[in-house]
C-alpha cells in the first residue's frame, strides 16, 4: 500500500520554509524571525544530501539550523506536514501565498489586497487591476498595476502545467524505480509533451512492453512514491505521485510499441496530418500499426523511423512534431540536422561564490569537467547587481587572476575569464571598456528597469550590442516561466542588430528561464542569428541542465553550426580573438562535420 506520509524531497522542505517566511512577513513578524526561515529555505536548496533522512547532528551542523528549525524539519520528515505552518495558513486571509507569487506583489501588499479589497486568488487580482480598484492600495500606480497584470496573465496562461525542469527528473526517478521493482520490463519511456520537450507539461504518459502486463501494473501502482491510485487495469493505470504529478502507464505488445509511441508522443495536430497522409496511401494509421484499408491487413513496425518511411518521409524528431511546417520540410528534404547535447563543447555562463553562486570556483570547474565540457567561462555578476554581490572593477581584476591561476593548474578543461554584466537602463555597460578588454567572454543581461516600454527596451539592448566588447546577450526576454512575464521588445529588430554587430544571443538552459524560447529561436534563425547555449549554473548540479537548453534549441529547429560553443576549445579561442564584426563570417565558414 502507498505510504500514508510520503517522503518529502528537499524542494518540498525549501518551499514550506519559504512560504512560512512569506506569511510571517505579511503578518508583520520581526525581520529576524522571517529571515531565519528564508535562510533555512535557501540553505536547503543547496544541500547535496536528502534532508528527510539526515540525522539530527547533521541537521544541527547546518548554518542557521537551531532548535526551532531542526524540530520542524524532523516533524516534516516524520509526518509529511507541519502544524506550525498549517496554523499560520489558517490564521491568514486565503490566497496570500498565491498572490505573493506574482512578481511585483510583496507579502505586505498581498495582505492589504486581501484585507481591504477581498482579493483571494489570481483571478480576483486580475479583476481588481482591470477595474482600477487595485490602484487604491498605497504605492500602486496605474503603471505598476499594469506591469503586475502582465506577469499575472503569464501565470494564468500556464494554468496547471508544470515546468519541464520539475517534470523530467521526476519521470526519470519513476522509471528507475519501476525498473528496480520488476524484471522483464522493456522499452520503458515517456511520451507526450515531455518527449516533445515542451517547456511546461501536464500529465506524464509512459509506455513499455512486457510479458506480464498485470505484474507491471502491480509494481507501478505500489511504488513507494505513489500517493493515490486513480485507476488500475490489466494494461493501463493512472496514479498521482507524492510530487503531485500524474503518471499514466500503458503496457503494449512489442509489435505495436513503435506505433503506440508515435501516437502518444503527439502532438495531436501532427498525428492528424500523419493519419491523413496514411489515408491517401490506402492505410489507416492508429496506435497499433497501419491497417490496409482494402484488405484489413495490419502492418507492424519495429521503429518510428519505419513508420515515417512507410509514409514516404524521413524521420521527424519528436521536438519538431507540432504541425508547424515539419511535414512540408520533411517532404521537401529540408529538415535541419538538429543540435544534440554531445555537440556542445563548452559552457559560456556560470557563477561561483565570488558573487551569487553557491560553490567555490574550484568545485564549479570540477563539476563542469565531470559534465564533459572542454571549456568553461566563469561569468560572475558585475557591480550593479547588488543583490548578487556583483564585483567591483578591482574585484573583477582579482577574479580574472584567480581564473587564470586555476586554469594554469588544470588539464582537460580550459577556463575563460568573463562576466555577466548588467546592461544599464540607458543601454550603457556596467564596466568601463578597459575592464571589459581584459575578459575573454562578456555576457550582457537585463536585471533592472524591466518595466520599460518596448521601444525603450529595444533601443537599450541594441545600444549595448554596439559595444565591441559585448559578446552575448544573455536571457534576452528576462522571463521566469510561470513567474515573470517577458519584457516588451521588438524581437526582430534586436535579431537584425545582433547580426549587424556580430553579437550572439544566448539560449539560457536554466529550467526557470529557457530563454530564448523555441519560437524565438526559430525566428532568430530565419533572421540569421548565431547563438550560445549557457547553463547559467549557480550550483554544481546545474551543468546537467544543458539538456534543457538543447531541447529548446531543437524545438527551435536549431542545427549545431548555429551555436558558437559547439566549437572545440581551440577553435572557440580563435572565434573570440576574431574582431566582433567578423565572427558571423567565421562561424559560417567553419566546418562542423566530424
Amino acid at each position: 500500500m502507498p505510504s500514508a506520509s510520503p517522503r518529502l524531497q528537499n524542494s518540498d522542505f525549501a518551499r514550506i520554509f519559504d512560504d512560512i517566511a512569506t506569511l510571517l512577513q505579511a503578518r508583520g513578524d520581526s525581520v529576524f524571525k522571517t529571515r531565519a526561515y528564508s535562510r533555512a529555505a535557501d540553505a536547503i536548496g543547496n544541500l547535496q544530501f536528502e534532508l528527510a533522512s539526515a540525522p539530527e547532528d547533521q541537521l544541527r551542523a547546518l548554518p542557521g539550523f537551531g532548535d526551532a528549525i531542526v524540530s520542524k524539519v524532523q516533524e516534516l520528515a516524520e509526518t509529511g506536514s507541519l502544524q506550525f505552518f498549517e496554523k499560520l495558513k489558517a490564521e491568514m486571509p486565503s490566497g496570500i501565498l498565491e498572490i505573493t507569487k506574482v512578481p511585483g506583489i510583496g507579502p505586505k501588499t498581498a495582505m492589504r489586497a486581501a484585507e481591504e479589497l477581498g482579493i483571494d486568488s489570481r483571478e480576483a487580482l486580475k479583476a481588481s487591476i482591470e477595474s482600477g480598484e487595485f490602484e487604491k492600495l498605497p504605492r500602486i500606480s496605474k503603471k505598476v498595476a499594469q506591469n503586475i497584470l502582465r506577469h499575472l496573465e503569464s501565470r494564468i496562461s500556464q494554468g496547471e502545467r508544470i515546468p519541464i525542469g520539475d517534470v523530467l527528473p521526476e519521470a526519470e526517478r519513476v522509471m528507475a524505480a519501476l525498473n528496480d521493482a520488476i524484471t522483464g520490463i522493456r522499452n520503458l519511456t515517456y511520451a507526450g509533451s515531455l518527449r516533445r520537450h515542451r517547456e511546461t507539461i501536464g500529465d506524464i504518459d509512459m509506455l513499455c512492453s512486457a510479458d506480464d502486463p498485470a505484474a507491471v501494473m502491480d509494481a507501478f501502482t505500489t511504488l513507494p512514491t505513489v500517493k493515490d491510485v486513480m485507476s488500475k487495469g490489466d494494461t493501463k493505470s493512472m496514479v498521482v505521485m507524492d510530487s503531485g504529478l500524474q503518471f499514466d502507464l500503458r503496457v503494449v505488445p512489442d509489435a505495436s510499441f513503435a506505433a503506440t509511441l508515435l501516437y502518444f508522443t503527439g502532438s495531436k495536430e501532427h498525428g492528424i496530418r500523419l493519419r491523413d497522409r496514411a489515408n491517401r496511401r490506402g492505410l489507416s494509421l492508429n496506435e497499433y500499426g497501419a491497417k490496409n484499408i482494402e484488405t484489413d491487413e495490419i502492418e507492424e513496425f519495429s521503429s518510428e523511423e519505419e513508420i515515417y518511411r512507410r509514409l514516404d518521409l524521413p524521420y521527424i524528431a519528436p521536438e519538431l512534431r507540432e504541425d508547424s511546417g515539419e511535414l512540408e520540410a520533411a517532404e521537401a528534404g529540408e529538415l535541419p540536422v538538429l543540435i544534440t547535447v554531445d555537440d556542445v563543447k563548452g559552457d559560456l555562463h556560470s557563477h561561483t561564490d565570488w558573487t551569487d553562486g553557491r560553490f567555490p570556483m574550484e568545485e564549479m570547474v570540477k563539476a563542469a569537467q565531470d559534465a564533459g565540457f572542454e571549456y568553461l567561462a566563469i561569468t560572475d555578476h558585475s557591480k550593479s547587481a547588488v543583490v548578487a554581490s556583483g564585483l567591483s572593477v578591482k574585484k573583477l581584476a582579482e577574479h580574472n587572476e584567480a581564473v587564470r591561476n586555476l586554469d594554469a593548474k588544470l588539464d582537460g578543461i580550459g577556463l575563460l575569464t568573463g562576466t555577466e554584466m548588467d546592461i544599464l537602463a540607458d543601454g550603457s555597460l556596467d564596466y568601463p571598456d578597459e575592464a571589459l578588454a581584459e575578459l575573454d567572454v562578456v555576457l550582457g543581461s537585463i536585471h533592472s528597469s524591466m518595466d520599460q516600454d518596448g521601444p525603450t527596451m529595444t533601443a537599450r539592448i541594441i545600444a549595448a550590442m554596439e559595444s565591441e566588447h559585448l559578446d552575448v546577450v544573455a536571457h534576452l526576454t528576462t522571463r521566469l516561466i510561470g513567474r515573470r512575464a517577458p519584457v516588451e521588445l521588438d524581437f526582430d529588430a534586436i535579431c537584425r542588430a545582433a547580426v549587424e554587430t556580430g553579437t550572439f544571443l544566448e539560449i539560457n538552459a536554466s529550467t526557470a528561464r529557457l530563454d530564448l524560447k523555441d519560437t524565438h529561436i526559430r525566428r532568430a534563425i530565419e533572421l540569421g542569428v548565431m547563438f550560445s547555449i549557457g547553463t547559467d549554473s549557480h550550483r554544481i548540479h546545474q551543468f546537467a541542465d544543458l539538456r534543457y537548453g538543447v531541447g529548446m534549441a531543437r524545438r527551435g529547429w536549431c542545427p549545431p553550426n548555429r551555436v558558437v560553443n559547439t566549437l572545440p576549445h581551440a577553435d572557440f579561442l580563435k572565434l573570440i580573438s576574431t574582431p566582433k564584426a567578423d565572427r558571423y563570417a567565421f562561424m559560417e565558414k567553419y566546418d562542423h562535420q566530424p
